[in-house]
């Protein structure tokens, strides 16, 4: 899997790198449509050991390419780790063991932070993928989040996955992967309300049928 052509700036997961600041305010842009705000679900018969059994939210598809995070794969390192590495005290205990994701093999040294949408407090930096989720690349809601005025719910990543011109359609044509469409609601209770563990097979549920079923078929989109 390639990097799309258009690949987003994550926040640097590095103290000695810092955001920087729209001038003009928040800067914030909008994902076109098409497979954008829908989950993409690993085929059974899916080999590349960084997409196996994932579940992927994805934020933007368009001619260019399509980019996204994985859901479903957490790390080792939870996020009392990440905030000491970038200097942030983090001192809100059910937070602290919470645990940091594989977002993908691109840029996984960047950190893409995935949360409902927010309508009062806006961030440097961010996505709002339109009736969908926000990701956010910039330092300032993480230093949200410390201060305990951050979103209330979301998710930490290292890292996304990225496609380039056609090759998402193309492997959904060759049967890699199946697009789950599904309201907010059901996404924020998938990727935010559910154990990581069960959220491939909560998303599954959601098709009405055995994916295993498809292993000679060919996806949809």
């Amino acid at each position: 899997m390639s990097t799309a052509k258009k690949a987003p700036v994550g926040l640097p997961i590095s103290p000695t790198q810092t955001e920087q600041k729209n001038a003009s305010g928040p800067s914030i842009s909008f994902s076109a449509d098409h497979l954008a705000n829908q989950f993409l679900i690993a085929m059974p018969g899916m080999v590349d050991p960084n997409f196996a059994g994932s579940v992927i939210y994805l934020f933007e598809h368009t001619e260019r390419g399509a980019m996204g995070l994985v859901v479903n794969r957490p790390t080792e390192v939870d996020l009392a780790t990440l905030f000491e590495k970038i200097e942030l005290k983090l001192e809100i205990a059910p937070l602290l063991t919470q645990p940091v994701y594989f977002g993908g093999p691109v840029q996984i040294e960047r950190g893409f932070v995935l949360h409902e949408p927010t309508t009062e407090v806006l961030y440097s930096s961010s996505l709002a993928v339109p009736d969908g989720l926000t990701m956010t690349t910039s330092k300032d809601v993480l230093e949200a989040v410390a201060g305990g005025s951050g979103p209330a719910k979301f998710l930490m990543t290292l890292g996304y996955a990225g496609w380039s011109a056609g090759q998402l359609e193309e492997e959904i044509t060759l049967n890699g992967w199946i697009n789950v469409p599904l309201s907010r609601e059901q996404m924020i209770d998938i990727i935010f309300d559910t154990p990581s563990s069960q959220r491939y097979e909560r998303t599954m549920s959601h098709l009405g049928f055995d994916p295993a079923h498809l292993s000679g078929e060919a996806g949809h989109a």
